[in-house]
């Protein structure tokens, strides 16, 4: 297994680190298969992963408390273990401070590795500010109940650079992968945060399972340097090869996955020019795919019909860039039916709206009907 010194926490985690929110299910109770999951997490110990990372929403509330019966099990100077404090649902530094106790019995620690305020945004970070609670996760730090304190961040650059830049933060977590360069805090946050000497954690590195099985004609660039390299696989080095990233977290449910990480991470080779060369080319090839060229912006909002425009336009282009049934399938089924393209009226007055002048009504009458199709 390769490790990564963070020389900023004295920490040296595994590069490969284990995202504790995708456990094998049971089918009928719909609670973790705790027999299979703990076998995973047994395995992964047995591989050489020390970093585990959880928080308190994961599996509906049921990953921190499974993680503490299992770890439990091993000596507490074998792994690192990471939690989040949920900021979105915080309305007062006592009420995170009571919530932050819950969460060490949860885990059956005395103490957090790494303790993170989960999914900044600008507006989640103004509100921790104004509730004080940073100061205590701080004092927590100082009594040795956190030994490092970091973020998770979901929104702009701009918001990245505004947080990073507040404090000596001892780690930061972005979502970065070869298709999400420019978004959110993408490479530009990456290379603040090393220039700062703060360590990154990536998730996100496959996109969601979207770069784990790509169309065959889009990997004709991978399969020419490696035919039996997993497209997994390749996503995963492109992210570990970026100077700053000291963890690459991936959430493995099954022996197949973990075995194929941890074949990928106890043999680590960072790309050549060559490998890189051929990830962009498969980015590239991704991209041509596209329906449209939507942002997210959602200038076109609210539609009078309640209509998500963008949703609809992101699962779209989802499906048609990777062609992957599975994902696009339980994207579509999590979209209120009121909320679908089928539902337009054709009022126009989205694309009176629209930065990138989309035909929006044009799009959303072909989208239902090209999903369902691919669906079936």
């Amino acid at each position: 297994m390769e490790y990564r010194k963070m020389e900023r926490t004295g920490a040296n985690p595994s590069l490969l680190g284990y995202g504790c929110m995708r456990f094998p299910m049971d089918p009928e109770t719909k609670h973790i298969d705790e027999a299979r999951a703990a076998a995973l997490i047994r395995r992964a110990m047995e591989g050489g992963i020390t970093y585990y990372d959880t928080a308190w929403p994961y599996h509906d509330g049921e990953s921190e408390p499974f993680l503490g019966r299992t770890l439990s099990q091993y000596p507490r100077d074998s792994y690192y273990l990471a939690t989040k404090l949920p900021c979105w649902e915080i309305n007062s530094r006592q009420q995170a401070a009571e919530l932050f106790e819950r969460q060490l019995e949860r885990l059956q620690t005395g103490y957090v590795d790494f303790y993170l305020l989960h999914s900044l945004s600008r507006k989640t970070w103004q509100r921790m500010l104004e509730l004080d609670v940073l100061s205590l996760l701080e004092e927590y730090r100082r009594q040795g109940k956190i030994c490092r304190l970091g973020f998770s961040f979901h929104d702009s650059y701009e918001a990245f650079e505004e947080i990073l830049n507040y404090r000596e933060w001892d780690f930061c977590q972005i979502q970065l992968n070869y298709m999400d360069v420019n978004h959110q805090a993408g490479l530009r946050g990456l290379e603040l945060a090393r220039s700062r000497g703060v360590p990154v954690v990536v998730m996100e590195p496959v996109k969601g399972g979207s770069l784990a099985q790509l169309p065959q004609e889009v990997t004709e660039p991978l399969k020419g340097l490696d035919p039996a390299a997993s497209d997994a696989s390749w996503a995963l080095r492109w992210v570990a090869s970026q100077p700053g990233v000291a963890v690459v977290l991936s959430g493995m449910s099954t022996p197949e996955q973990l075995e194929e990480n941890l074949d990928t991470f106890s043999r680590f080779r960072p790309l050549d020019e060559g490998e890189k060369q051929a990830v962009e080319k498969t980015a590239d090839r991704l991209r041509s795919r596209l329906k449209n060229g939507c942002t997210g912006c959602r200038y076109c909002l609210p539609c009078p019909k309640g209509v998500d425009i963008p949703k609809n336009f992101q699962i779209w282009n989802n499906m048609a860039m990777y062609g992957n049934r599975t994902l696009t399938g339980r994207a579509w089924r999590d979209l209120e039916p009121g909320a679908r393209g089928d539902q337009c009226v054709g009022c126009g007055r989205c694309e009176t709206l629209c930065p990138q002048h989309i035909p929006i009504r044009e799009h959303l009458s072909r989208l239902a009907g090209e999903v369902e199709a691919f669906l079936e």
